[in-house]
């Protein structure tokens, strides 16, 4: 009788161990669940990074004030006419 019982009690052991560690397990299912929300958080800044590159490629080939705007902020460049002045500030706060 207490063989049965021994055989019964390591049958169970081995099926939680299945359930709790093994391939497919709970811990798996957590961990899978983890990676899939860090994916899709991922996915949704990813979308809005792209929806904005969209946005300025599209202002890029219909409007020239984008572009002027890329060239005043990126090359320096101004306008024929204009003057540029660049404030420079001490370190320090010394006058």
């Amino acid at each position: 009788m207490k063989t049965i019982l021994y055989i019964l009690i390591g049958i169970l052991v081995g099926l939680q161990y299945a359930l709790w560690l093994g391939d497919g397990g709970l811990l798996s299912l957590i961990k899978l669940k983890q990676e899939i929300t860090t994916q899709k958080t991922e996915n949704i800044q990813l979308r809005e990074r792209n929806l904005a590159l969209e946005a300025e490629v599209r202002d890029l080939k219909e409007g020239s004030e984008a572009i002027e705007e890329r060239a005043r902020a990126e090359l320096g460049m101004v306008k024929k006419g204009e003057t540029f002045y660049q404030i420079i500030e001490r370190k320090g706060g010394a006058r």
